[in-house]
């Protein structure tokens, strides 16, 4: 059974779905540029079956609220927050290309709040020719003025980003879309390589893999969860 959330987080209100066992170890989600916690619909039941599983709405997506700020700092420090209102003090994190950028940024500078972390098709913090973003027609699920704030830095990070990629403590599983992803792969080889405890596995169906091969992605995110469990 799945469960709307709504959490202050340090002033802040995230919106998103939880759904497994109350008493069970603790799985966040985190979604791409311009999706929400919905987006992990298909893949919520099967990792939640032995699992407390907490799919977030970044702040500007859903149901969370849209304040016209948005950079990855503020993302990074709300995910953190949430962690702080729901209570547990450890969590294994997932995060899905932006969200993916958020997860490593939390998990490198607050190692002790991450058990393990898996990054779904997101690159080594390295410049790129930004591409231009056209906004849909009609009304969106996400505040518009965050894509291009947001990619200014996605596509030019940070040099603080490479120190906290390389400052993740926790295994990490990195899975690639391979070669039908926009996303360059040699990056995202290169990013399992930077993390000290990395691995890669490439499941060739895109970026989305948690909605291409659902299935699969469900099977290698949960083996990688049970090993060395604390």
């Amino acid at each position: 059974m799945t469960e709307n959330l709504l959490i202050d987080a340090a002033g802040i209100r995230l919106t998103g779905l939880a759904a497994g066992p109350v008493d069970g170890p603790v799985l966040v989600l985190l979604h791409g540029l311009g999706l929400g916690a919905a987006d992990f619909a298909g893949v919520l039941p099967g990792l939640a079956a032995d699992r407390r599983v907490l799919a977030l709405d970044l702040r500007g997506h859903g149901g969370s609220d849209r304040p016209g700020a948005y950079t990855l700092e503020l993302l990074c420090d709300d995910v953190l927050a949430a962690l702080d209102a729901l209570g547990p003090a450890r969590v294994d994190l997932l995060g899905h290309s932006l969200g993916g950028v958020v997860a490593y940024l939390l998990a490198g500078r607050h190692p002790e709040r991450v058990r393990r972390l898996v990054l779904e098709d997101v690159p080594a913090p390295h410049p790129r020719e930004e591409e231009p973003a056209l906004r849909p027609d009609g009304p969106l699920a996400f505040d518009w003025e965050l894509v291009p704030a947001l990619r200014r830095e996605l596509y030019a990070p940070p040099a603080e980003w490479a120190a906290a990629l390389a400052a993740v403590t926790a295994p990490t599983l990195v899975i690639a879309g391979g070669p039908t992803s926009h996303l360059p792969q040699d990056r995202v080889a290169e990013l399992a390589d930077t993390v000290p405890d990395g691995r890669l596995h490439t499941v060739p169906v895109g970026h989305l893999v948690h909605e291409a091969a659902p299935a699969e992605f469900t099977r290698l995110v949960l083996d990688f969860l049970a090993q060395d469990m604390d």
